[in-house]
């Protein structure tokens, strides 16, 4: 694990701190590319540790810098570091506002979920296939109704950011991203998250999520983004579809791949 003071060295410069930031990031090309200029403006920084988790398997911390601009403005990033990676190693992420690093924290793995067995009523031992029983079963229930609390926030961007991570041929095409750009605010639900047995005996993490856009014109749309790590060498792979449907067949096929 990296030094605690890597976050807190008082003779770092503005300029230094702001090279190390972006260039540690894993995201770092998520950031718009208005920020970044706007950041690389910045005189004068300061952090601190927002929240930390450690635990047996996991440790996470997120911390807050605050940049003072040129142009007398100030600009907050949030970062979250993270041994949640393959390898173990400490990871770092950058995100614009405190409820998508918040959103990333909550996404990283922490084990098989707590009570996630299969009984059995022949006594025998669950298999895989029970496990992928249950699994469909949980796809199948119904989303419980929430209620829509849309934020203004450079929404249009989000959409197109969601769009860009898609790595599925059938992702949602040209048209659906045209619309989008009129996106003016944005909610994101996570509806479903789950550990199951795939391929060679191991778990793998399925998470869903509804980013749900409301356009200028007073329509709204949904973006259905499917995150899981059912992939040959276990890396994180995103998926995004039109429908719910979609998006819980595509999690469902992905579990059954042997």
């Amino acid at each position: 694990m990296n030094d605690p003071r890597d976050h807190f060295d008082p003779y770092e410069t503005t300029e230094a701190h702001v090279e190390r930031l972006l260039g540690r990031a894993l995201n770092s090309f998520d950031l718009p590319d208005a920020l970044v200029e706007r950041l690389e403006t910045a005189l004068a920084h300061s952090t601190a540790l927002h929240s930390s988790l450690h635990s047996a398997a996991l440790r996470r911390t997120v911390h807050r810098h605050t940049h003072l601009l040129a142009d007398g403005s100030v600009l907050v990033l949030w970062e979250l570091t993270h041994n949640a990676g393959r390898d173990g190693a400490e990871q770092h992420e950058l995100y614009r506002e405190e409820s998508e690093a918040r959103l990333a924290a909550d996404r990283l793995p922490a084990g098989p979920p707590s009570g996630w067995t299969v009984e059995r009523s022949d006594g025998r031992a669950p298999d895989e296939d029970d496990g992928l029983a249950a699994f469909a079963a949980l796809l199948a229930r119904p989303i419980p109704a929430q209620p829509r609390m849309y934020v203004p926030d450079d929404s249009a961007d989000h959409a197109r950011r969601v769009l860009r991570r898609a790595e599925n041929a059938d992702r949602p095409g040209e048209g659906t991203a045209r619309r989008l750009r009129i996106a003016f605010a944005h909610h994101i639900t996570q509806v479903f998250g789950r550990s199951c047995p795939v391929a060679g005996g191991r778990d793998a993490g399925f998470s869903l999520y509804e980013h749900q856009f409301l356009l200028l014109d007073g329509s709204e749309l949904s973006l259905w983004e499917v995150e899981h790590t059912a992939t040959p060498d276990g890396r994180h792979m995103c998926e995004v579809y039109e429908s719910e449907r979609a998006a819980r067949g595509a999690m469902e096929a992905r579990s059954r791949v042997r």
